[in-house]
């Protein structure tokens, strides 16, 4: 994102102790806002994984729901994985919508189907990896809902492919950048926030994300969700998503592209500088904030006008950070059922 983020928090021991390993196994457990008791897992709500041809990728996601149903298309961020949506889901499902949950590139069994590919990380490329999956689905329009870089995919997808979107559902609001917004400094304390993009723009910070891929996920989840306290199991089943053979190469291009560090690919040309003159976003939203979100993020009042159709945002309050449908999902799928109603 290229938006001002809000100033830092003073760090506590807590963030300095979120590099500790997982050492042994423990009950599962729910995570849970801030003071509450940890209650029992549930099941995971799905069956096995399907598989799919779509644009660049072989494409691992959930199908949930009736084939009849009004689809929602649910979009997870980084370092984040589909179990982020795993009390959503149902949520949804039992509304009588199609659910449909992939794992983005270099996530899970999701693969680059090109060994000779570029692992590119550049937000058009990831959207086209949205459209190619609704093609080869055969979804001519859905509800997209999302976080983090699954937020901004979804927003990209809303303003060029306005047809394809009845509703959209945004955390931390508008998220599309440039690669010219990037390189514009910000203030040294909002400068801080993003470490591990100047970490990443680094040889040494790409073996060592390479070397520390959950330390480093778990550090990042503690730090941009200070009030969330998820159980070592929770951490640990998103964390084997990580390992994906492509995981670190798409991330490292991820944000050295925001950075104009590295060239995107030629044929996102068109698709980006359409992106670089911030294209306002008509079709019905609903943006999202926790009210503890330790992540860089914009202001509500900062990205309200670039929504020019039918609009409101929610605060979630009682320690929300920055993964809502996993620390709030019943506020988060209360959303998408709201904006699909207005569509």
């Amino acid at each position: 994102m290229t938006s001002r983020p809000a100033p830092l928090a003073e760090p506590g021991r807590r963030d300095f102790l979120g590099l500790a390993a997982l050492a042994g196994v423990v009950p599962l457990a729910l995570p849970t806002r801030a003071g509450a008791a940890p209650t029992a897992l549930p099941p995971i709500p799905w069956g096995p994984l399907k598989q799919v041809d779509a644009g660049d990728l072989s494409v691992a996601y959930v199908d949930e729901g009736p084939r009849d149903g009004v689809p929602v298309i649910l979009l997870h961020g980084w370092p984040y994985d589909i179990h982020a949506f795993v009390e959503v889901v149902p949520l949804l499902v039992a509304a009588g919508h199609r659910v449909i949950v992939p794992y983005l590139r270099g996530y899970g069994a999701t693969r680059i189907r090109s060994a000779g590919a570029v692992r590119n990380g550049q937000p058009a490329a990831l959207a086209s990896d949205a459209v190619a999956l609704m093609d080869a689905l055969k979804v001519d329009r859905t509800v997209l809902a999302g976080f983090d870089w699954g937020a901004r995919t979804a927003g990209i997808v809303a303003a060029l492919w306005p047809e394809r979107v009845r509703a959209l559902v945004s955390v931390s609001g508008y998220l599309i950048g440039s690669q010219a917004g990037g390189r514009k400094p910000l203030p040294p304390r909002a400068e801080l926030q993003w470490w591990y993009q100047f970490y990443f723009a680094t040889d040494r910070g790409q073996a060592g994300y390479e070397a520390n891929r959950a330390a480093f996920a778990r550090l990042i989840w503690e730090l941009a969700s200070p009030q969330w306290r998820f159980g070592d199991s929770v951490f640990a089943r998103s964390a084997e998503s990580f390992e994906n053979p492509d995981h670190v190469a798409v991330v490292v291009n991820n944000y050295r592209w925001r950075l104009g560090l590295v060239d995107g690919e030629a044929r996102f040309d068109a698709i980006e500088a359409k992106l670089a003159t911030g294209p306002a976003i008509a079709i019905p939203t609903i943006t999202i904030e926790g009210d503890a979100n330790g992540a860089p993020h914009p202001e509500p009042e900062a990205y309200r006008p670039k929504f020019t159709g039918r609009y409101e945002h929610r605060l979630l309050r009682g320690g929300i950070g920055h993964n809502p449908p996993q620390e709030a999902p019943r506020e988060f799928a209360d959303a998408i059922l709201a904006v699909a109603g207005w569509s």
